[in-house]
Protein backbone atom coordinates (compact mmCIF):
# COMPACT_ATOMS: atom_id res chain seq x y z
CA UNK A 1 0.00 0.00 0.00
CA UNK A 2 1.70 3.23 -1.09
CA UNK A 3 -0.20 5.35 1.46
CA UNK A 4 1.81 3.80 4.27
CA UNK A 5 5.18 4.64 2.75
CA UNK A 6 6.10 8.06 4.23
CA UNK A 7 9.46 8.25 2.48
CA UNK A 8 8.73 10.77 -0.33
CA UNK A 9 5.69 12.45 1.23
CA UNK A 10 7.24 13.29 4.56
CA UNK A 11 10.12 15.06 2.85
CA UNK A 12 7.73 16.97 0.61
CA UNK A 13 5.64 17.99 3.61
CA UNK A 14 8.71 19.21 5.52
CA UNK A 15 10.02 21.19 2.56
CA UNK A 16 6.62 22.77 2.03
CA UNK A 17 6.26 23.65 5.69
CA UNK A 18 9.75 25.16 5.91
CA UNK A 19 9.30 27.13 2.71
CA UNK A 20 6.03 28.54 3.98
CA UNK A 21 7.40 29.32 7.43
CA UNK A 22 10.65 30.96 6.41
CA UNK A 23 10.06 32.35 2.93
CA UNK A 24 6.41 33.02 2.24
CA UNK A 25 5.04 33.95 5.66
CA UNK A 26 7.46 36.86 6.40
CA UNK A 27 6.70 38.33 2.98
CA UNK A 28 2.96 38.12 3.61
CA UNK A 29 3.23 39.59 7.08
CA UNK A 30 5.26 42.55 5.86
CA UNK A 31 2.28 43.96 3.93
CA UNK A 32 0.41 46.73 5.67
CA UNK A 33 -3.29 46.44 6.17
CA UNK A 34 -5.34 48.76 4.02
CA UNK A 35 -8.06 49.27 6.62
CA UNK A 36 -6.28 49.93 9.87
CA UNK A 37 -8.50 49.61 12.92
CA UNK A 38 -9.49 52.89 14.48
CA UNK A 39 -10.53 53.74 18.02
CA UNK A 40 -14.25 54.23 17.70
CA UNK A 41 -16.59 54.44 20.61
CA UNK A 42 -19.53 52.11 20.55
CA UNK A 43 -22.86 53.85 20.43
CA UNK A 44 -25.56 52.06 22.36
CA UNK A 45 -29.22 52.75 22.44
CA UNK A 46 -30.29 54.48 25.67
CA UNK A 47 -33.53 52.50 25.86
CA UNK A 48 -33.71 48.74 25.45
CA UNK A 49 -35.78 47.18 22.74
CA UNK A 50 -39.33 46.46 23.77
CA UNK A 51 -40.54 43.13 22.44
CA UNK A 52 -44.25 42.97 21.65
CA UNK A 53 -44.76 39.51 23.17
CA UNK A 54 -43.30 40.27 26.60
Amino acid sequence: MPQLNPNPWFTIMLLTWFSFSFLIQPKLLSFTQTNAPSNKTLTTSPTPWTWPWT
